[in-house]
């Protein structure tokens, strides 16, 4: 293939990826807790690639890693106290299968045994570790420092953490984290609020992800043309070779 037809086909892979993030971004605008992913793109040469007569290389695009934005999305009020939402900086801890989870989904429920949980059935970690158990069908006051009470009983305090990077943070199905780093461990959250009877909306920005996913679009539109093209100018230059023998 000819430097053209690479770098084109560089092009239209990096788009692939691009327009599979936005997708799902968009698709889980209705996540609560749902934080958008965002590519960063770089360019890649070979050292061992290098042009006619000793020129560069041909360069590529790509994207070199894949990033999440963790930024705070709209809290909404709903009026259910089983909607709980942070103000600040800072993740709900739950048990997932493979050990700690990380989330800012507060959609509560309580599970069949009685646990206090997030949706998935993931249980809520309290500030020792332990689950926290409340009565079916009776209500919960969640106070903004996470204290659980049901019949004027503390039943404890939900866990909130924060971590001072969140680069180990790896993404497990639509709202949930999982630390990769042990070295980076979290540390319980400052200045935070859990607010019940909110939920926090995901923060894809609609309008913006649709513009983003146009433009992707054409680009990848106007990449296929150029792996059009170069397939042209390869089968005349053929044909004019042809032609001469």
């Amino acid at each position: 293939m000819d430097p053209l037809a690479i770098a084109a086909a560089s092009g239209l892979r990096s788009r692939m990826q691009s327009l599979d993030l936005l997708a799902n971004n968009l698709a889980n605008t209705g996540t609560s807790g749902f934080k958008r992913d965002q590519e960063f793109y770089n360019l890649f040469a070979s050292q061992e690639s290098s042009g006619a007569d000793g020129g560069p290389g041909t360069v590529l695009p790509v994207i070199q890693r894949q990033w999440t934005d963790f930024s705070q999305g709209t809290l909404q009020a709903t009026g259910n106290p089983a909607d709980v939402a942070i103000v600040g900086k800072g993740f709900f801890v739950v048990n997932g299968p493979n050990g700690a989870l990380y989330t800012r989904n507060g959609n509560l429920q309580v599970s069949s045994s009685g646990e206090l949980a997030v949706a998935g059935n993931y249980p809520l970690q309290d500030s020792a570790g332990n689950t926290i158990h409340v009565a079916a069908g009776k209500p919960v006051q969640i106070s903004t420092d996470g204290t659980v009470q049901q019949d004027g009983q503390n039943l404890g305090q939900i866990k909130v953490v924060n971590f001072a990077s969140t680069d180990a943070l790896q993404k497990v199905g639509n709202a949930c984290f999982q630390n990769s780093d042990p070295a980076k461990a979290p540390t319980t959250a400052d200045g935070v609020e859990v607010q019940q009877g909110k939920i926090e909306e995901s923060n894809v920005p609609v309008a913006e992800g649709a513009m983003r996913l146009v433009g992707v679009m054409r680009q990848f539109e106007m990449l296929q043309k150029a792996v059009g093209i170069s397939s042209d100018m390869d089968t005349k230059a053929i044909q004019e070779v042809a032609r001469v023998g």
